[in-house]
């Protein structure tokens, strides 16, 4: 979204026209494991050190022999967030998930091959594209279901999914990092662009993602008619209450459900000022992460002072 796309201004004009093909099917059939990249403290330098290649898998992702354990029997699937590719997003969370013993599996989607801006296409492409993705980790593992962990349009577009293309049968977890559920105004600017048909639509040939995600937008009414959430799913939201990028903060939030849990971060932490580009590096969120994926060894999170990435 908003913040996202500033952040990337100047790398994505280096980027531009940088194509660098694909090997995910082809190391998902072999077996194989794909190129990764090293451990990174903040999605910035994860951005900066993808430009070379964006198609790189986080640290710890997509070893497509992994088969699941008894104490983590699903794989676990990261979602990107609008703009950016897999390395960028997860290149912290990842090695944390698969240190914790999970098969832990990303991928691009909703962008052109190659190219490092990724989640940029309309929602209910790139949902579907992420399906498939998950019918692939699936097969691989010889899992049964499939948990997700989601950023930003991460979080929100698996229910997507869930909704239209069987999800609902096989995701059994879904943890929203700053979702945007019920999409964002940016400060007012996003639904400013989105009332003058025109500049829209410039937007939209851009980042059709971001139209979408307007709080108004026709995609979330009919995301989000006849309710939010579906039983057989457990869902979990952490936001932050610095989130500059999904504004109203609170539209990250799921309605109150048995099945729902919304986590606001600074009532676990009051130190931590983390924002919407920092949630997925942070290590207060990482431990809520594992936490929400297996609740009956859940460890309280460490309570310390972390920066917003753009401060």
């Amino acid at each position: 979204m908003g913040v996202r796309n500033w952040a990337h201004g100047v790398i994505a004009a280096v980027a531009t026209g940088a194509l660098v093909a694909g090997g995910t099917a082809a190391a998902a059939e072999s077996g194989a494991r794909e190129p990764t990249g090293p451990v990174q403290p903040n999605i910035i330098a994860a951005a900066l050190y993808s430009l070379p290649n964006p198609t790189l898998a986080p640290p710890g992702a997509n070893r497509w022999d992994c088969k699941p354990s008894a104490a983590h029997p699903n794989p676990v699937l990261l979602s990107n967030g609008t703009t950016a590719n897999a390395y960028e997003n997860w290149a912290g969370l990842s090695q944390r998930l698969a240190d914790a013993g999970y098969c832990v599996f990303a991928g691009n989607f909703g962008g052109s091959p190659g190219s490092f801006l990724q989640t940029v296409g309309p929602v209910a492409g790139t949902a579907g594209q992420l399906a498939v993705f998950g019918d692939k980790i699936l097969r691989a593992t010889g899992a049964r279901k499939l948990d997700v962990v989601g950023h930003s349009q991460g979080g929100m577009n698996i229910r997507y999914w869930i909704k239209h293309f069987g999800g609902d049968r096989k995701i059994g977890r879904l943890i929203g990092l700053s979702p945007s559920n019920y999409g964002t105004d940016f400060w007012g600017l996003l639904t400013a662009v989105n009332a003058i048909p025109p500049v829209r639509d410039l937007l939209g040939a851009v980042c059709a993602a971001c139209n979408d995600q307007e709080k108004h937008s026709a995609f979330l009414r009919e995301l989000n008619a006849g309710g939010d959430t579906v039983p057989g799913i457990e869902y979990t939201v952490i936001q932050t209450r610095f989130d500059e990028v999904v504004t109203p903060y609170q539209n990250a939030f799921l309605k109150p459900a048995p099945n729902v849990r919304n986590i606001l971060l600074q009532d676990v932490c009051g130190l931590d000022f983390t924002d919407h580009l920092g949630i997925p590096y942070d290590p207060i969120t990482g431990q809520l992460v594992l936490n929400a994926l297996d609740p009956g060894n859940a460890k309280p999170p460490r309570c310390q002072f972390v920066p917003p990435v753009l401060s």
